[in-house]
């Protein structure tokens, strides 16, 4: 298994950038660049990441492909399609994105998220992202989410069969999946099946938390490891016993003090459970 996050300091070259790695104790990192650079740039970023023994988890292709204004949503698949090649390009694990939303905000929910046609959708688009790129070494990958295709393991099963692509992976967020107290009090289960199930194309996770709240009705917030309730010895488990060390990356944390903290708790629960990170 590998433990990476967000970097603060100065990576603007690859030195710099394996050097700020190291200072964390990180074994994974994001992308370190845009789709925007040149080969060269994206090369020796890959070189200084082979040479160290740095996992490149992931690039983010963050936009709404599916959403209601054509125009912006072709723009999506242009800037998936565009990460994607970067992802193979530097060598990372995948590209991620969510599936999207019917909607706006471009990660809200809506009426028409959950639906049959909506599953339609995402696969033909999806497909139209992996086909045009055809990756040799990188896979697009899909987010679970509380409120859009995948939200559950059967929808991710369900919906990687459907789009029937090779270089069409899995993405592991077990605090995405839970959206109700059945999930929230039974999510060790949960990340149990969800590994045993899809854990052989798991390709990269991200490690958050999550707390349900006094209120009625049901409020659950996203909240930093180790103040929540997910089961991180069954999370670190399940993920260190898949082959080909995936990676566990932290996310959306304030600030550089928050991220240490949520690296210490994770490494607490590691070495509680003997498990190397």
């Amino acid at each position: 298994m590998r433990f990476g996050g967000p970097l603060f300091q100065d990576c603007s070259d690859p030195d710099r950038w394996i050097e700020a790695l190291r200072k964390k104790g990180y074994t994974a990192a994001y992308c370190p660049v845009g789709n925007e650079a040149g080969s060269d740039t994206i090369k020796a970023f890959s070189n200084a990441a082979e040479k160290a023994g740095i996992v490149i988890a992931e690039v983010g292709a963050w936009s709404n492909p599916i959403g209601p204004d054509s125009a912006k949503s072709r723009e999506a698949i242009e800037h998936c399609r565009k990460q994607l090649a970067l992802a193979d390009e530097i060598g990372a694990r995948c590209c991620v994105n969510i599936t999207g939303s019917r909607g706006d905000p471009w990660a809200s929910h809506h009426p028409k998220n959950l639906t049959q046609e909506t599953f339609d959708l995402i696969v033909q688009t999806t497909r139209s992202i992996v086909d045009a790129v055809k990756p040799k070494r990188s896979c697009f990958v899909l987010e679970t989410m509380p409120w859009m295709y995948p939200d559950s393991v059967q929808s991710y099963s369900d919906l990687i069969h459907a789009i029937d692509r090779e270089q069409c992976a899995v993405h592991f967020d077990p605090v995405n999946l839970i959206n109700s107290p059945s999930r929230y009090y039974g999510n060790g289960p949960l990340i149990h099946d969800f590994v045993d199930r899809l854990g052989s194309m798991i390709k990269s996770c991200h490690a958050k938390d999550i707390i349900l709240g006094p209120e009625f009705m049901v409020h659950l917030n996203e909240c930093r490891p180790g103040t929540g309730s997910l089961d991180y010895a069954t999370f670190l488990r399940e993920i260190h016993q898949l082959p080909g060390e995936v990676p566990i990356m932290l996310e959306h944390l304030s600030d550089e003090a928050e991220y240490d903290l949520a690296a210490q708790y994770v490494r607490s629960v590691a070495e509680k459970e003997g498990i190397p990170i």
